[in-house]
């Protein structure tokens, strides 16, 4: 199981990943922005959907497990490692 932090940016056009950023503390976290508006959990379950399609594991292996009304969220991934993440999202920076 891999924990990621992505912050997410509803109703953003389409549903991508835009690479790597630091928070004020130098956290990194996985850039994200969905078509889905921040309504009823909309933008989240867009949110799980890509990163399920982006890692190719199931939907239900992937959840958000804080975060949830805020922008920076911490998502948990079954079946996918640190390793498997930096090689489909990038290796994320160092600090």
């Amino acid at each position: 199981m891999a924990r990621l932090a992505v912050r997410l940016t509803p109703r953003g056009g389409r549903d991508r990943i835009d690479g790597w950023g630091r928070d004020a503390a130098g956290r990194a976290y996985l850039k994200a922005r969905v078509a889905a508006p921040p309504v009823d959990g909309e933008a989240n379950a867009a949110l799980e959907a890509l990163i399920a399609k982006s890692l190719k594991v199931s939907r239900a292996a992937v959840r958000i497990v804080s975060g949830e009304t805020a922008r920076v969220k911490q998502m948990e991934i079954d079946g996918v490692d640190a390793a498997e993440l930096a090689r489909v999202f990038g290796a994320a920076p160092k600090g």
